[in-house]
Protein backbone atom coordinates (compact mmCIF):
# COMPACT_ATOMS: atom_id res chain seq x y z
CA UNK A 1 0.00 0.00 0.00
CA UNK A 2 1.39 3.28 -0.48
CA UNK A 3 1.78 6.25 -0.30
CA UNK A 4 3.72 5.30 3.10
CA UNK A 5 2.82 6.39 6.18
CA UNK A 6 -0.60 7.50 4.85
CA UNK A 7 -1.90 4.18 2.74
CA UNK A 8 -4.70 4.93 -0.33
CA UNK A 9 -4.04 2.55 -2.93
CA UNK A 10 -2.30 -0.66 -4.05
CA UNK A 11 1.08 -0.26 -5.84
CA UNK A 12 1.78 -3.32 -7.97
CA UNK A 13 5.52 -3.18 -9.24
CA UNK A 14 6.17 -5.28 -12.34
CA UNK A 15 9.57 -6.00 -12.30
CA UNK A 16 12.01 -5.74 -15.55
CA UNK A 17 15.51 -6.97 -16.34
CA UNK A 18 18.15 -5.24 -17.14
CA UNK A 19 17.96 -5.91 -21.11
CA UNK A 20 14.14 -5.45 -20.97
CA UNK A 21 14.94 -2.01 -19.23
CA UNK A 22 17.57 -0.96 -22.07
CA UNK A 23 15.46 -2.02 -24.76
CA UNK A 24 12.25 -1.24 -24.28
CA UNK A 25 12.22 1.63 -22.23
CA UNK A 26 15.55 3.44 -23.35
CA UNK A 27 15.33 1.72 -26.49
CA UNK A 28 11.74 2.02 -28.48
CA UNK A 29 10.15 3.87 -26.22
CA UNK A 30 12.48 6.78 -25.90
CA UNK A 31 14.38 6.17 -29.12
CA UNK A 32 11.48 5.56 -30.96
CA UNK A 33 7.93 6.58 -29.87
CA UNK A 34 9.63 9.69 -28.13
CA UNK A 35 11.20 11.51 -30.67
CA UNK A 36 8.80 10.34 -33.44
CA UNK A 37 5.87 12.47 -31.55
CA UNK A 38 7.43 15.17 -31.17
CA UNK A 39 8.35 17.61 -33.67
CA UNK A 40 12.02 18.03 -33.11
CA UNK A 41 13.61 17.00 -35.61
CA UNK A 42 15.52 14.36 -33.94
CA UNK A 43 15.57 10.77 -36.16
CA UNK A 44 14.20 8.04 -34.47
CA UNK A 45 16.45 5.03 -33.90
CA UNK A 46 14.56 1.68 -35.11
CA UNK A 47 16.39 -1.44 -33.55
CA UNK A 48 14.25 -5.18 -34.21
CA UNK A 49 15.75 -6.02 -30.70
CA UNK A 50 14.13 -3.00 -29.04
CA UNK A 51 10.48 -3.85 -30.97
CA UNK A 52 10.84 -7.08 -29.35
CA UNK A 53 11.71 -5.91 -25.98
CA UNK A 54 8.45 -3.69 -26.39
CA UNK A 55 6.14 -6.31 -27.39
CA UNK A 56 7.33 -8.96 -24.63
CA UNK A 57 7.31 -5.99 -21.59
CA UNK A 58 4.21 -5.18 -22.51
CA UNK A 59 2.51 -8.76 -22.71
CA UNK A 60 4.45 -8.58 -19.12
CA UNK A 61 2.22 -6.47 -18.02
CA UNK A 62 -1.01 -7.77 -19.49
CA UNK A 63 -0.04 -10.72 -17.36
CA UNK A 64 0.76 -8.40 -14.32
CA UNK A 65 -2.79 -7.39 -14.66
CA UNK A 66 -4.42 -10.49 -15.37
CA UNK A 67 -3.27 -11.78 -11.89
CA UNK A 68 -5.12 -8.81 -10.27
CA UNK A 69 -7.88 -9.09 -12.22
CA UNK A 70 -8.53 -12.96 -12.45
CA UNK A 71 -12.12 -14.13 -13.12
CA UNK A 72 -13.36 -10.54 -12.43
CA UNK A 73 -14.73 -7.77 -15.00
CA UNK A 74 -12.13 -4.89 -14.47
CA UNK A 75 -12.17 -1.55 -16.14
CA UNK A 76 -8.28 -0.69 -16.85
CA UNK A 77 -6.90 2.80 -17.55
CA UNK A 78 -3.69 2.27 -19.49
CA UNK A 79 -0.94 5.65 -19.28
CA UNK A 80 1.61 7.09 -22.06
CA UNK A 81 3.18 5.81 -24.96
CA UNK A 82 4.84 2.69 -23.24
CA UNK A 83 2.01 0.61 -23.40
CA UNK A 84 0.73 0.95 -26.58
CA UNK A 85 0.14 -2.67 -27.05
CA UNK A 86 -0.93 -3.55 -23.95
CA UNK A 87 -5.02 -3.37 -24.30
CA UNK A 88 -4.65 -5.77 -27.45
CA UNK A 89 -3.01 -8.44 -25.17
CA UNK A 90 -5.54 -7.86 -22.63
CA UNK A 91 -8.46 -8.01 -24.82
CA UNK A 92 -6.80 -11.34 -25.99
CA UNK A 93 -6.08 -12.75 -22.73
CA UNK A 94 -9.96 -12.12 -21.33
CA UNK A 95 -12.09 -10.57 -23.67
CA UNK A 96 -15.31 -10.01 -22.21
CA UNK A 97 -13.69 -9.22 -18.48
CA UNK A 98 -11.57 -5.96 -20.24
CA UNK A 99 -12.49 -2.65 -21.11
CA UNK A 100 -9.90 -0.44 -21.39
CA UNK A 101 -8.75 3.24 -21.76
CA UNK A 102 -5.83 5.07 -22.90
CA UNK A 103 -4.33 8.03 -22.24
CA UNK A 104 -1.97 8.96 -24.38
CA UNK A 105 0.17 11.93 -22.92
CA UNK A 106 2.61 13.41 -25.30
CA UNK A 107 1.58 14.93 -28.70
CA UNK A 108 0.54 12.86 -31.42
CA UNK A 109 2.75 13.22 -34.71
CA UNK A 110 0.93 13.32 -38.54
CA UNK A 111 1.02 10.91 -40.74
CA UNK A 112 3.84 12.16 -42.80
CA UNK A 113 6.04 11.74 -39.49
CA UNK A 114 4.55 8.63 -37.91
CA UNK A 115 4.35 6.69 -41.41
CA UNK A 116 8.43 6.06 -41.19
CA UNK A 117 7.71 3.61 -38.23
CA UNK A 118 8.48 0.32 -38.86
CA UNK A 119 5.82 -1.12 -36.66
CA UNK A 120 3.38 1.69 -37.09
CA UNK A 121 0.27 -1.10 -37.94
CA UNK A 122 1.09 -2.87 -35.01
CA UNK A 123 1.23 0.22 -32.72
CA UNK A 124 -2.18 1.60 -34.06
CA UNK A 125 -3.78 -1.49 -33.78
CA UNK A 126 -2.66 -2.19 -29.89
CA UNK A 127 -4.27 1.24 -29.32
CA UNK A 128 -7.95 0.52 -31.50
CA UNK A 129 -8.01 -2.36 -28.69
CA UNK A 130 -8.84 -0.13 -26.37
CA UNK A 131 -12.57 1.37 -26.07
CA UNK A 132 -11.50 4.95 -25.03
CA UNK A 133 -8.41 6.46 -26.16
CA UNK A 134 -7.50 10.30 -25.03
CA UNK A 135 -5.60 12.80 -26.18
CA UNK A 136 -4.98 16.12 -24.71
CA UNK A 137 -6.18 18.37 -27.41
CA UNK A 138 -8.65 17.81 -30.55
CA UNK A 139 -5.69 18.64 -32.82
CA UNK A 140 -3.65 15.44 -31.79
CA UNK A 141 -7.46 13.20 -32.00
CA UNK A 142 -7.71 14.72 -35.93
CA UNK A 143 -3.50 13.89 -36.40
CA UNK A 144 -4.70 9.91 -34.87
CA UNK A 145 -8.24 10.03 -37.11
CA UNK A 146 -5.58 11.19 -40.61
CA UNK A 147 -2.86 8.27 -39.52
CA UNK A 148 -5.91 5.53 -39.18
CA UNK A 149 -7.27 6.76 -42.57
CA UNK A 150 -4.37 5.98 -44.88
CA UNK A 151 -2.81 3.10 -42.74
CA UNK A 152 -5.56 0.78 -41.44
CA UNK A 153 -8.99 -0.42 -43.04
CA UNK A 154 -11.50 0.17 -40.54
CA UNK A 155 -14.38 3.18 -40.33
CA UNK A 156 -13.91 5.99 -39.08
CA UNK A 157 -17.35 7.97 -37.85
CA UNK A 158 -16.42 11.55 -37.51
CA UNK A 159 -20.09 12.16 -36.03
CA UNK A 160 -19.28 9.97 -32.75
CA UNK A 161 -15.47 10.80 -32.90
CA UNK A 162 -15.11 7.24 -33.43
CA UNK A 163 -13.32 4.51 -35.29
CA UNK A 164 -14.09 0.92 -35.74
CA UNK A 165 -12.33 -1.62 -36.54
CA UNK A 166 -14.40 -4.71 -37.60
CA UNK A 167 -17.06 -4.42 -34.35
CA UNK A 168 -15.10 -2.84 -32.08
CA UNK A 169 -15.22 0.36 -31.54
CA UNK A 170 -13.02 2.75 -30.08
CA UNK A 171 -13.81 6.29 -29.24
CA UNK A 172 -11.40 8.99 -29.36
CA UNK A 173 -11.65 12.33 -26.92
CA UNK A 174 -9.90 15.30 -26.15
CA UNK A 175 -8.94 15.34 -22.54
CA UNK A 176 -6.79 18.13 -21.75
CA UNK A 177 -4.91 17.45 -18.36
CA UNK A 178 -4.08 19.94 -15.85
CA UNK A 179 -2.97 20.28 -12.18
CA UNK A 180 -4.01 20.21 -8.41
CA UNK A 181 -4.98 23.84 -8.24
CA UNK A 182 -5.99 24.04 -4.96
CA UNK A 183 -3.19 22.12 -3.83
CA UNK A 184 -1.01 24.00 -5.36
CA UNK A 185 -2.55 27.32 -4.31
CA UNK A 186 -2.44 26.19 -0.64
CA UNK A 187 1.08 25.37 -0.27
CA UNK A 188 2.41 28.43 -2.64
CA UNK A 189 1.28 30.54 0.03
CA UNK A 190 2.55 28.73 3.22
CA UNK A 191 5.49 29.61 5.54
CA UNK A 192 7.73 26.75 4.43
CA UNK A 193 7.64 28.16 0.67
CA UNK A 194 8.17 31.36 2.11
CA UNK A 195 11.34 30.43 3.76
CA UNK A 196 12.41 28.21 0.91
CA UNK A 197 11.73 32.00 -1.25
CA UNK A 198 14.60 33.21 1.06
CA UNK A 199 16.91 31.11 0.72
CA UNK A 200 16.84 30.82 -2.90
CA UNK A 201 17.07 34.68 -3.06
CA UNK A 202 20.05 34.50 -0.97
CA UNK A 203 21.88 31.29 -2.37
CA UNK A 204 21.88 32.82 -5.75
CA UNK A 205 22.09 36.36 -5.14
CA UNK A 206 18.73 37.29 -6.63
CA UNK A 207 17.93 40.38 -4.37
CA UNK A 208 17.36 43.69 -6.46
CA UNK A 209 17.09 41.84 -9.72
CA UNK A 210 13.98 41.12 -11.86
CA UNK A 211 14.11 37.11 -11.87
CA UNK A 212 13.10 34.77 -15.00
CA UNK A 213 12.38 31.42 -14.28
CA UNK A 214 12.83 28.05 -16.03
CA UNK A 215 12.15 24.55 -14.99
CA UNK A 216 12.51 21.99 -17.32
CA UNK A 217 14.02 18.13 -17.92
CA UNK A 218 16.79 18.01 -19.67
CA UNK A 219 15.24 17.20 -22.91
CA UNK A 220 15.80 18.05 -26.23
CA UNK A 221 11.96 18.58 -26.81
CA UNK A 222 12.19 21.21 -23.95
CA UNK A 223 14.20 24.15 -25.73
CA UNK A 224 16.59 24.83 -23.21
CA UNK A 225 18.91 25.71 -25.39
CA UNK A 226 16.74 28.01 -27.54
CA UNK A 227 15.87 29.62 -24.38
CA UNK A 228 19.41 30.21 -23.93
CA UNK A 229 20.10 31.83 -27.02
CA UNK A 230 17.13 34.29 -26.60
CA UNK A 231 18.49 36.03 -23.25
CA UNK A 232 21.53 35.98 -24.85
CA UNK A 233 19.75 38.03 -28.19
CA UNK A 234 17.57 39.81 -25.30
CA UNK A 235 20.72 41.38 -23.90
CA UNK A 236 22.38 42.13 -26.72
CA UNK A 237 18.88 43.73 -28.06
CA UNK A 238 18.79 45.38 -24.47
CA UNK A 239 21.96 46.27 -22.89
CA UNK A 240 20.40 48.17 -20.38
CA UNK A 241 19.06 45.02 -18.82
CA UNK A 242 22.29 43.47 -17.82
CA UNK A 243 22.83 43.13 -13.97
CA UNK A 244 19.23 43.79 -13.74
CA UNK A 245 17.84 40.40 -15.03
CA UNK A 246 19.05 36.83 -14.24
CA UNK A 247 17.47 33.58 -15.75
CA UNK A 248 17.46 31.13 -12.59
CA UNK A 249 17.43 27.83 -14.86
CA UNK A 250 16.54 24.22 -13.41
CA UNK A 251 17.68 21.57 -15.07
CA UNK A 252 16.64 18.07 -14.25
CA UNK A 253 19.11 15.51 -15.45
CA UNK A 254 17.38 12.48 -17.65
CA UNK A 255 18.04 9.69 -19.88
CA UNK A 256 21.76 10.15 -19.53
CA UNK A 257 22.00 6.53 -21.11
CA UNK A 258 21.22 8.05 -24.15
CA UNK A 259 24.10 9.89 -26.17
CA UNK A 260 21.18 12.32 -27.55
CA UNK A 261 20.99 13.66 -23.78
CA UNK A 262 24.68 13.52 -23.30
CA UNK A 263 25.34 15.48 -26.21
CA UNK A 264 22.51 17.92 -24.60
CA UNK A 265 23.82 18.30 -21.35
CA UNK A 266 27.38 19.40 -23.22
CA UNK A 267 25.79 22.02 -25.70
CA UNK A 268 24.26 23.58 -22.17
CA UNK A 269 27.12 23.40 -20.39
CA UNK A 270 29.02 25.33 -23.63
CA UNK A 271 26.17 27.76 -24.17
CA UNK A 272 25.70 29.16 -20.32
CA UNK A 273 29.34 29.32 -20.35
CA UNK A 274 29.76 31.64 -22.88
CA UNK A 275 26.54 33.76 -22.45
CA UNK A 276 28.03 34.66 -19.57
CA UNK A 277 31.18 34.96 -20.19
CA UNK A 278 29.94 37.18 -23.22
CA UNK A 279 27.50 39.63 -20.74
CA UNK A 280 28.64 39.33 -17.28
CA UNK A 281 30.01 42.08 -15.21
CA UNK A 282 31.67 42.02 -11.76
CA UNK A 283 29.18 40.39 -9.48
CA UNK A 284 26.88 39.58 -11.74
CA UNK A 285 26.15 36.93 -14.44
CA UNK A 286 22.93 36.68 -16.59
CA UNK A 287 22.56 33.01 -16.35
CA UNK A 288 22.36 30.53 -13.41
CA UNK A 289 21.64 26.91 -14.67
CA UNK A 290 21.36 24.24 -11.52
CA UNK A 291 21.12 20.55 -11.45
CA UNK A 292 19.73 19.32 -8.73
CA UNK A 293 16.40 17.56 -7.35
CA UNK A 294 13.69 20.43 -6.14
CA UNK A 295 10.80 19.45 -3.67
CA UNK A 296 7.85 20.57 -4.02
CA UNK A 297 8.03 23.33 -1.56
CA UNK A 298 10.96 24.73 -3.40
CA UNK A 299 9.66 24.35 -7.02
CA UNK A 300 6.89 26.83 -5.98
CA UNK A 301 9.19 29.16 -4.22
CA UNK A 302 11.25 29.23 -7.57
CA UNK A 303 7.74 29.77 -9.51
CA UNK A 304 6.63 32.42 -6.32
CA UNK A 305 10.45 34.44 -7.04
CA UNK A 306 10.11 34.60 -10.68
CA UNK A 307 8.85 37.94 -12.39
CA UNK A 308 8.95 35.56 -15.53
CA UNK A 309 8.33 32.12 -16.02
CA UNK A 310 9.25 30.72 -19.50
CA UNK A 311 8.31 27.13 -21.10
CA UNK A 312 10.40 26.93 -24.28
CA UNK A 313 9.34 23.42 -25.31
CA UNK A 314 9.91 23.14 -29.25
CA UNK A 315 6.41 20.56 -28.82
CA UNK A 316 4.84 19.14 -25.82
CA UNK A 317 1.18 17.67 -25.71
CA UNK A 318 0.68 19.99 -22.76
CA UNK A 319 3.18 21.23 -20.35
CA UNK A 320 2.14 20.98 -16.74
CA UNK A 321 4.91 23.49 -15.66
CA UNK A 322 3.12 26.32 -17.12
CA UNK A 323 0.07 25.41 -15.24
CA UNK A 324 2.53 25.09 -12.08
CA UNK A 325 3.73 28.71 -12.02
CA UNK A 326 0.12 29.85 -12.68
CA UNK A 327 -1.60 27.94 -10.01
CA UNK A 328 1.50 29.32 -7.58
CA UNK A 329 0.79 32.95 -8.37
CA UNK A 330 -1.89 33.42 -5.62
CA UNK A 331 -0.40 37.09 -5.58
CA UNK A 332 -1.53 37.90 -9.02
CA UNK A 333 2.34 38.34 -9.73
CA UNK A 334 4.33 37.09 -12.63
CA UNK A 335 3.92 36.69 -16.16
CA UNK A 336 4.06 33.21 -18.39
CA UNK A 337 5.84 33.01 -21.26
CA UNK A 338 5.04 30.13 -23.30
CA UNK A 339 5.74 28.29 -26.58
CA UNK A 340 2.92 28.45 -28.97
CA UNK A 341 3.58 24.37 -29.54
CA UNK A 342 2.30 23.32 -26.60
CA UNK A 343 -0.72 21.71 -25.31
CA UNK A 344 -1.10 24.47 -22.76
CA UNK A 345 -0.86 27.71 -24.85
CA UNK A 346 -4.57 26.42 -26.43
CA UNK A 347 -5.96 26.99 -22.82
CA UNK A 348 -3.91 30.14 -21.55
CA UNK A 349 -4.00 32.32 -24.01
CA UNK A 350 -3.08 35.49 -21.67
CA UNK A 351 0.40 34.17 -21.84
CA UNK A 352 2.71 36.10 -23.69
CA UNK A 353 3.18 33.08 -26.42
CA UNK A 354 6.12 32.64 -28.42
CA UNK A 355 8.27 31.08 -31.55
CA UNK A 356 10.75 28.98 -29.49
CA UNK A 357 12.65 28.16 -33.24
CA UNK A 358 12.27 32.46 -33.81
CA UNK A 359 14.84 33.86 -31.51
CA UNK A 360 14.16 37.72 -32.25
CA UNK A 361 10.63 37.03 -31.40
CA UNK A 362 11.47 34.75 -28.54
CA UNK A 363 13.80 37.35 -26.75
CA UNK A 364 11.24 39.89 -27.66
CA UNK A 365 8.52 37.55 -25.66
CA UNK A 366 10.61 37.46 -22.66
CA UNK A 367 10.90 41.66 -23.08
CA UNK A 368 7.23 41.99 -23.29
CA UNK A 369 6.84 39.79 -20.10
CA UNK A 370 9.08 41.79 -18.23
CA UNK A 371 7.87 45.42 -19.07
CA UNK A 372 4.09 44.86 -19.13
CA UNK A 373 2.15 47.43 -17.21
CA UNK A 374 0.97 46.35 -13.50
CA UNK A 375 -2.83 46.21 -14.17
CA UNK A 376 -2.23 44.13 -17.54
CA UNK A 377 0.03 41.84 -16.19
CA UNK A 378 -2.39 41.27 -13.09
CA UNK A 379 -5.32 40.91 -15.29
CA UNK A 380 -3.28 38.43 -17.68
CA UNK A 381 -2.66 36.36 -14.60
CA UNK A 382 -6.15 36.42 -12.91
CA UNK A 383 -7.65 34.94 -16.00
CA UNK A 384 -5.32 32.02 -16.56
CA UNK A 385 -5.61 31.01 -12.82
CA UNK A 386 -9.25 31.09 -13.29
CA UNK A 387 -9.21 28.87 -16.15
CA UNK A 388 -6.76 26.44 -14.47
CA UNK A 389 -9.15 26.68 -11.49
CA UNK A 390 -11.95 25.27 -12.90
CA UNK A 391 -10.28 22.64 -15.49
CA UNK A 392 -7.98 21.03 -12.36
CA UNK A 393 -6.46 17.51 -12.71
CA UNK A 394 -9.87 16.21 -10.65
CA UNK A 395 -11.64 17.41 -13.43
CA UNK A 396 -9.45 15.75 -16.18
CA UNK A 397 -9.50 12.47 -13.96
CA UNK A 398 -13.27 12.75 -13.52
CA UNK A 399 -13.78 13.76 -17.69
CA UNK A 400 -12.11 10.18 -18.08
CA UNK A 401 -12.94 7.76 -15.66
CA UNK A 402 -17.36 9.30 -16.03
CA UNK A 403 -16.74 8.07 -19.42
CA UNK A 404 -15.28 4.83 -19.01
CA UNK A 405 -17.55 4.16 -16.46
CA UNK A 406 -20.42 4.31 -19.23
CA UNK A 407 -19.36 1.30 -20.91
CA UNK A 408 -22.03 -1.85 -19.90
CA UNK A 409 -20.50 -5.00 -19.57
CA UNK A 410 -22.70 -7.58 -21.61
CA UNK A 411 -21.82 -11.39 -22.18
CA UNK A 412 -18.92 -10.47 -24.77
CA UNK A 413 -20.33 -7.32 -26.12
CA UNK A 414 -19.47 -4.02 -24.83
CA UNK A 415 -21.76 -0.84 -25.30
CA UNK A 416 -21.20 2.38 -24.25
CA UNK A 417 -24.24 5.20 -23.63
CA UNK A 418 -24.13 8.98 -22.19
CA UNK A 419 -26.41 10.11 -19.91
CA UNK A 420 -26.22 13.84 -21.44
CA UNK A 421 -29.29 13.67 -23.93
CA UNK A 422 -27.75 16.70 -25.08
CA UNK A 423 -24.28 15.10 -26.94
CA UNK A 424 -24.16 15.27 -30.31
CA UNK A 425 -22.92 11.72 -30.59
CA UNK A 426 -25.23 8.45 -31.09
CA UNK A 427 -24.85 6.76 -28.14
CA UNK A 428 -25.20 3.27 -28.36
CA UNK A 429 -24.93 0.29 -31.54
CA UNK A 430 -25.31 -3.07 -32.48
CA UNK A 431 -22.60 -5.69 -32.42
CA UNK A 432 -22.79 -5.43 -36.08
CA UNK A 433 -23.42 -1.82 -36.34
CA UNK A 434 -19.78 -1.20 -37.81
CA UNK A 435 -20.67 -4.28 -40.86
CA UNK A 436 -23.51 -2.71 -41.47
CA UNK A 437 -22.74 0.81 -42.05
CA UNK A 438 -19.79 -0.07 -44.34
CA UNK A 439 -22.34 -2.11 -46.61
CA UNK A 440 -24.48 1.35 -46.53
CA UNK A 441 -21.46 3.19 -47.10
CA UNK A 442 -20.29 1.10 -50.46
Amino acid sequence: MVPEGSPRYTLKRVWLTKEEELGYYYGYSNEVLWPISHTAFRRPIFRREDWEHYKKVNEKFARAVMEEVGNKKAFVWIQDYHLCLLAKFLKQMAPAQIITAHFWHIPWPSYETFRICPQRRELLEGLLANDLLGFHIRYHCNNFFDVIDREIESKIDRERYSVFKGTHETLIRPYPISVDFEGINQIAESEDVRRHQETLIQEFELSNLKVIVGLDRIDYTKGIPEKLRAVDRLLKNHPELKEKIVLLQIGVVTRLHLHEYKDLNDEINSLVEEINWKHSTDGWKPIVFVRRHFSLPEVLALYRIGDVGIVSSLHDGMNLVAKEYVSSRSDNGGMLVLSQFTGASRELTDAVLINPYDRNQFSDGIYTALTLAEEDRQGRMMRMREIIQHNNIFRWAGKIISDLLKFKFKDDEIKYKMSDPAESFRLSYPADHSKNQRAKDS
